[in-house]
């Protein structure tokens, strides 16, 4: 295969305007004008998923892999989801799972592992997750499966990866943290987190909740190592359907959560209840809207045709692609933030060293008085604590009013972060 570092180009500058043209939200009347920095919470859907999504409605709402027309093109439309998901994110096609949510799937392989697991077990879960990436398995002490804190520097809100070799023992059964946190946002080294588990617990699963990482570029899983990775497509130009890679053989060993019939097929033996097929066939409009991307400036940049480049090493150069220009955006909002002394960053100040998600504590205006402000300058952001109760108090910041949170993804432009400073400037003062 062609490493990255190979190829003989590279996908230079992002074209925000064609990207643009992709999302029909920045044709509607109705949000002319406002600024979308709460993509955290919920990015708009690129074209390619609501013309799948209409589609499906129109022509294939049936009960799919019946062997009449409208029910093979239904199945058809579906089983392309996991196919070019599984391209993308470079796994195979069975170890992609689809879920109503991330949520839902963290609570579902909770069940099946819980099963399994018991006194004498261990589990190391962070509290700089999100509660979906953290409750659901300190439930599990419930059942005699001990729960070990990796716990986050009060200052810096990072893990300390060496903590690991304090946290992790022969009996380390599974250890889970994020990616990236939907709060702190500093990245974590999954590669590097995995060896090191791996070195003591050959056996242990390791869960990457990528849900705050995967909207900036999809990751590629296999290089990664973890064992099961889950992120949310709404929050990635996609349906409300939540994507969970789980190792084929790890899924095999796990108890089965739909019904006894089921229990031999892979992708029913962790949905308890039917698929939405749908917003399933909607989803290869993730990658069909990636393969446009790439498309276009593969072309600009006169690199390889656009079948001599496989969809894994289309995902890394995109992913590069996007990071690139987010971070130039990114390093103007921190700049700006940064010079200002009513403000608490929460997480790196740097923006080389974080995703552009910037949660900051009001200083000398409350929580709600700048989210107020800034809806009033046409400035969609969020406050509150986003499921992250553990990591704010960990920073002894309370969660209720919590924090400002502005999140933005590859479509957002130069202009838009300047609306938003603008916003943040008349609010805060100068």
């Amino acid at each position: 295969m062609t490493t990255h570092s190979q190829l003989p180009g590279r996908l230079i500058e992002l074209d925000v305007d064609f990207v643009r043209s992709q999302f029909p939200a920045f044709e509607e009347p109705s949000l002319r004008g406002w600024a979308h920095f709460e993509n955290a919470g919920g990015s708009y859907a690129c074209r390619q998923v609501i013309d799948r999504l209409s589609s499906f409605y129109r022509r294939t709402k049936v009960q799919p892999y019946y062997p009449f027309p409208a029910s093979e093109s239904a199945g058809e439309a579906m089983d392309a989801a996991y196919t070019s998901l599984a391209g993308y994110l470079n796994v195979a096609e069975e170890d992609v799972h689809l879920g109503p949510s991330t949520s839902q799937n963290t609570y579902v392989l909770a069940s099946a592992v819980g099963a399994v697991w018991g006194a004498g077990d261990e589990i190391v879960v962070s509290n700089q997750d999100h509660e979906a990436n953290a409750g659901v398995w300190r439930r599990l002490e419930g059942s005699g499966t001990s729960i070990r804190e990796w716990g986050i520097d009060p200052e810096t809100a990072e893990l300390d990866v060496e903590q690991l070799d304090e946290l992790v023992s022969s009996r380390t059964r599974l250890v889970a943290f994020p990616h990236c946190s939907n709060i702190v946002a500093h990245p974590n080294p999954v590669r590097e987190i995995v060896d090191r588990v791996k070195s003591v617990a050959p056996d242990a699963m390791v869960l990457v909740d990528g849900v705050s990482y995967a909207p900036h570029g999809l990751p590629d899983v296999a290089s990664l190592g973890a064992d099961v990775y889950l992120f949310s497509l709404y929050k990635t130009w996609g349906p409300h359907l939540g994507v969970m890679t789980i190792k084929r053989d790890l899924a095999d060993r796990l108890e089965n959560q739909s019904h006894f019939f089921n229990a031999k097929d892979v992708r029913k033996r962790l949905l308890p209840a039917g698929p939405d097929h749908a917003q399933i066939a909607a989803a290869a409009g993730v990658p069909e809207y990636l393969d446009t991307v790439w498309e276009y400036h593969a072309a600009n940049a006169s690199l390889a045709e656009a079948g001599s480049v496989g969809p894994a090493e289309r995902g890394r150069q995109l992913h590069e692609l996007f990071v690139r220009y987010e971070t130039r955006l990114l390093e103007r909002l921190l700049g700006w933030l940064g010079q200002r002394d009513d403000v608490r960053i929460v997480g790196p100040t740097e923006a080389a060293r974080r995703a552009p998600t910037v949660s900051f504590v009001p200083l000398r205006k409350s929580v709600g008085e700048v989210l107020g402000g800034l809806t009033s300058h046409k400035v969609m952001a969020g406050s509150g604590h986003f499921y992250g109760v553990r990591p704010l108090g960990a920073l002894g910041i309370d969660g209720d009013p919590g924090v400002v949170r502005l999140s933005f993804v590859h479509y957002t432009t130069l202009g838009e972060i300047e609306q938003l400073i603008s916003a943040l400037e008349a609010v805060l003062g100068g």
